[in-house]
């Protein structure tokens, strides 16, 4: 389900209303962590973190127009999804993901190449994500990003 909301206020509007603390949550816990230099955008149908032309003017590969996605949230039809690219780039931060959410008691990880799915809000692992959210600056990220491309 992709939104055609233009700002994330439209879209956090749009979210049903047993999703709504979950999601502002989420977003908050993101914020907060996200290290100086990401942009908060639309993009995709969803709400999203990027590294804005003015820091990275090539933007991203699949369309230059586009600013570089790094993590984004969305309400789907079964669950919400958090997707970070630096899991789906760096195996060592996937590792330590992956280990980690394994200490939260929360149960089997429902995870894709950077799409995390939670189909019940409370188990939403907020302070993991944080700090997943915290590990990654603007640099490092466009460093992971080319090397990646390189290959």
């Amino acid at each position: 389900m992709q939104s055609k909301a233009t700002t994330v206020e439209l879209y956090l509007k749009e979210i049903p209303a047993d999703r709504q603390a979950a999601m502002k949550k989420l977003r908050d816990v993101i914020k907060k962590n996200l290290p100086k230099g990401f942009k908060e955008v639309m993009g995709y149908g969803m709400m999203g973190y990027c590294v804005p032309h003015s820091i990275y003017p090539a933007g991203y590969h699949c369309n230059p127009k586009d600013p570089l996605p790094f993590a984004g949230m969305a309400s789907q039809k079964n669950s919400i999804n958090f997707y970070h690219m630096g899991i789906y780039a760096d195996p060592k931060l996937l590792k330590w993901f992956t280990d980690e959410y394994a200490k939260t008691g929360l149960g089997k990880l429902d995870m894709g190449k950077s799409c995390m799915r939670f189909k019940k809000p409370e188990n939403i692992p907020y302070k993991l994500i944080g700090e997943l959210c915290s590990k990654i600056t603007v640099e490092k990220w466009i460093e992971v990003y080319e090397k990646n491309m390189n290959r």
